[in-house]
């Protein structure tokens, strides 16, 4: 058990039995009253979000993290099946923790998950940048190279994106996770 002040962004805590991650985080010291600690947290199970206001001297139960490096090897009906490369253990991350990023989720590429010591995912770590292939790219123009004129592709992931004229269909190219701009190719 920890008192609230010593959760941090990104911490798993226990709450009326379900697992919450600690999206954002606020110490509160008003000029009158007690302390406290405003915080924004994600429910595991149901994904929902909700504010929940902490006294700083209240005690919480924060659940012990592990850090593991994951292959994303297939979706299925259920979510996305990560396979560890050295146990072959799989295991189902929820469409819910991948669904804001899944433009970048390849498959055959190692991801860092976090989970809990129960084996409970909670997110997913994209790497900085990541290969993927073109599969659709109109022809750029001839004369078009005087300026830095950018023509839409289409990749493997389903992810549009603004590359040079140059790129063709079938290339792979370096994308970075964070903005979504083409960084080069690969």
């Amino acid at each position: 058990m920890a008192n609230a002040n010593d959760m941090r962004k990104g911490n798993a805590v226990w709450r009326d039995g379900d697992i919450y991650i600690v999206l954002d985080l606020e110490r509160v010291k008003p000029g009158k009253g007690g302390a406290f600690v405003q915080t924004t947290l994600r429910n595991i199970r149901t994904g929902r979000t909700s504010q929940v206001r902490f006294s700083s001297t209240e005690t919480v139960e924060i659940v012990p993290l592990i850090r593991k490096k994951l292959e994303f090897s297939y979706r299925d009906g259920g979510g996305y099946v990560f396979m560890d490369p050295e146990t072959f253990d799989q295991i189902t991350i929820p469409e819910v923790l991948v669904d804001s990023f899944k433009d970048y989720i390849i498959e055959g590429t190692e991801y860092d998950l976090v989970l809990t010591d129960q084996d409970i995912p909670l997110r997913i770590e994209l790497p900085p940048s990541i290969v993927v292939k073109v599969v659709d790219a109109p022809e750029g123009l001839k004369g078009d190279s005087a300026t830095n004129v950018r023509k839409t592709v289409r990749l493997e992931t389903g992810l549009e994106l603004n590359t040079p004229l140059f790129i063709k269909e079938g290339e792979l190219i370096k994308v970075d996770t964070r903005t979504g701009e083409y960084l080069g190719r690969a």
